[in-house]
C-alpha cells in the first residue's frame, strides 16, 4: 500500500488525528481552490478544529514525507499542494464516500484469487492490504470476495497498484442452500463493522441533532462540526463495500449511520465551505 494511501485511511471512527483532519481539508476544499493552501491558512483552520500550531506543522511534515503533500510557494507565501497520487486517491474516495451504492442480491459476487511467488513476498503484503482497503472479505487462503457491483473499482485499484498480474478475477454466483446472512458473516467480520458503525452513531447523533435545532448556525461552527464528522465517516464506506441487505442482519446499523452522515452533509457542507473560502480570502 502506498504511503499516500495510508494517510487517506488514517481516520478511525472514534477520533481524528491531525494528519487525518488535514487530509480532509485538502479533500473537501483545496481542490476547489486551485489545489493549494497557504501554510498560514492550514494552521488557522486546524486551530478552529482544536489542533495547535506545532501538531499541525508536524502532521504536514509527515504528509509531505508520505507523498501526500508537496511544498510550493506562491509569490512569497509558503504553502502546500496535493500531490498527483493524492488527487487520484481523493477522486476514488469521492465515489466511495458520496456516490455510495449498495449491492442487490442479483448482482452476484466477485472472486479474487491470487498467487504470489515467495521471491516477491512484499507484493503479497501489498495485495492483501489493497484488497482489505477495498473492503473485500475472505473465503479462504488466497481467495477474496466482494459484492459484484464493485468490480470496476477493484479492477482499477489492482491495475493502479500493478498487482493485476498476480490475480485471477471471476464473476460468481453463490450456489448454496445456506442462510446468506450466515455465509456473509463468515466472509466479513460483521461484529467489528457493527461496532464501528455504533461508535460513529454514538459520537455524532447528538451533534447532528444539536446542529439541526440551532437557530442560524454560524459558518465557523458548521466547519468545526462537519470536518470531524466527515473525517470519521470516510473510512466506513471502505470497510463496508455495500453488501446486499439480504445478506446482512435485520435492521442493519450501517443504514442508520448512512442517514446520519447524509444529515451532516445536507446541513453543514455548504456553510463549512463558505467559511473556508472566507478564511482563504482574509
Amino acid at each position: 500500500m502506498s504511503t499516500a494511501r495510508e494517510a487517506f485511511e488514517d481516520a478511525p471512527a472514534g477520533s481524528a488525528t491531525p494528519r487525518a483532519l488535514i487530509v480532509s481539508l485538502f479533500g473537501l476544499y483545496a481542490r476547489d481552490l486551485g489545489g493549494w493552501l497557504a501554510t498560514a491558512t492550514i494552521v488557522r483552520l486546524m486551530a478552529d478544529l482544536g489542533v495547535d500550531d506545532q501538531a499541525t506543522r508536524s502532521a504536514v511534515f509527515r504528509l509531505k514525507r508520505r507523498g501526500w503533500l508537496e511544498a510550493e510557494k506562491q509569490g512569497r507565501t509558503a504553502g502546500y499542494r496535493t500531490s498527483a497520487e493524492a488527487l487520484e486517491i481523493l477522486a476514488e474516495g469521492d465515489h466511495r464516500i458520496y456516490g455510495r451504492s449498495r449491492a442487490a442480491s442479483g448482482d452476484g459476487w466477485l472472486l479474487v484469487a491470487f498467487s504470489v511467488p515467495e521471491a516477491e513476498r512484499e507484493k503479497r503484503h501489498q495485495l492483501r492490504a489493497t484488497l482489505t482497503r477495498l473492503g473485500l472479505g475472505t473465503v479462504g487462503p488466497g481467495t477474496w470476495v466482494a459484492p459484484g457491483h464493485v468490480e470496476e473499482a477493484v479492477l482499477a485499484a489492482l491495475d493502479r497498484a500493478g498487482l493485476r498480474g498476480f490475480t485471477d478475477v471471476f464473476r460468481a454466483e453463490h450456489l448454496s442452500d445456506a442462510d446468506p446472512r450466515r455465509t456473509v458473516r463468515g466472509w466479513w467480520d460483521l461484529e467489528s463493522l457493527e461496532a464501528t458503525y455504533a461508535e460513529y452513531l454514538r459520537r455524532f447523533t447528538d451533534v447532528a441533532t444539536r446542529c439541526e435545532s440551532a437557530a442560524g448556525l454560524d459558518d465557523d461552527d458548521a466547519f468545526r462540526e462537519y470536518v470531524p464528522a466527515l473525517t470519521a465517516w470516510r473510512r466506513l464506506p471502505y470497510l463496508d463495500p455495500g453488501l446486499p441487505l439480504e445478506s446482512l442482519p435485520e435492521d442493519w446499523i450501517g443504514l442508520r449511520a448512512e442517514v446520519l452522515f447524509a444529515r451532516f452533509r445536507a446541513l453543514l457542507a455548504e456553510p463549512a465551505a463558505r467559511y473556508v473560502r472566507q478564511v482563504v480570502r482574509s
